[in-house]
């Protein structure tokens, strides 16, 4: 084998891990993990732990991903969103992707270990099985509310940020987590409701498939407005200040259109508009917070 078709082989194949990542999911995972560094920092958090919260963060998120599309490869193969995966493919094997997973994580939880803290490995940990083992085993494939109950796991990074400047789990830190976790149903929703047909030849009962379309339109309306209340959180307590109230109300009013939409005159497109509207609008609130963190303006009443 020439030395041309060696380095094509090993382009590939560098190519298919890293897609068994969900590079995209994972760079979500990690950004909002970094905003938490940063809100439990009163000033400018050292690099050397940026960058080892950033790696270990994203490592075990690569990782439960990769298990996910080890457990879900035959249900993957039978959506088209998902059947180009490298599982159903065959461009890699499930020996392979188990090893590659393995490593990955276990150097992720050794890297917060060592470099951050214990705290901070241990709740990776737990999010690592909370995903990987309770949502994508028991959850997903057995009720609608998989996605309600599964979304702590991915509410679960900003606490994992927070932790790993101030050792502990504060309530601020858990606000953070329960933006997330309240924005998680609505998100998701909008995308199972125009990939509805491929849920049900997959038999993961998402809330479309067992419920219908106007049981979730409505649902992702209620969510939405819960969510815009949970975001005004921040501000009532003074964790933020004027940036991030204006951020949070003109982004709320946004999401809260785009549903209100979705509820009056359903269509397929204003489905793949909101939820990549929802995708956004996460990563601008949390923007919004960052900026706000340092250089907030109070608001005095009178």
């Amino acid at each position: 084998m020439s030395t041309t078709l060696v380095l094509q082989h090993c382009t590939q194949s560098c190519k298919s891990f890293f897609q068994l990542t969900k590079p995209r999911v994972t760079s979500l995972i990690v950004f909002t993990a970094v905003i938490g560094t940063f809100l439990a920092s009163p000033g400018m958090v050292p690099l050397s732990l940026l960058i080892t919260v950033t790696l270990g963060v994203g490592m075990v998120s690569g990782a439960a991903a990769a298990f996910n599309c080890l457990i879900e490869q035959e249900i993957d193969a039978r959506m088209a969103r998902t059947q180009g995966r490298p599982l159903p493919t065959g461009r890699v094997t499930s020996l392979d992707t188990s090893i590659f997973a393995s490593i990955l994580g276990l150097s992720g939880l050794a890297i917060l270990y060592f470099y951050v803290n214990a705290l901070t490995m241990w709740l990776t940990l737990a999010t690592f099985f909370g995903y990987a083992v309770i949502y994508t085993i028991f959850l997903k494939p057995s009720t609608p509310l998989n996605i309600v109950i599964g979304g702590a796991s991915g509410a679960m990074p900003p606490i994992l940020g927070w932790a790993a400047v101030s050792n502990s789990i504060t309530p601020e830190a858990m606000i953070l987590f329960l933006i997330i976790f309240v924005w998680t149903p609505p998100h998701f929703w909008a995308l199972a409701l125009y990939r509805k047909s491929e849920y049900a030849k997959s038999g993961l009962p998402m809330l479309p498939v067992t419920h219908g379309d106007e049981f979730t339109l409505l649902h992702i309306l209620l969510y939405t407005v819960i969510l815009v209340a949970v975001t005004l959180i921040p501000f009532i307590m003074g964790m933020s200040g004027l940036i991030y109230l204006l951020g949070a109300i003109s982004l709320g009013a946004g999401f809260l259109y785009f549903a209100i939409m979705l509820y009056r005159s359903y269509s397929d497109t204003l489905a793949k508009s909101t939820f990549k509207y929802s995708i956004n609008y996460l990563m601008f609130l949390f923007a919004a917070l960052l900026v706000d963190h340092y250089f907030k303006i109070n608001i005095t009443f009178l």
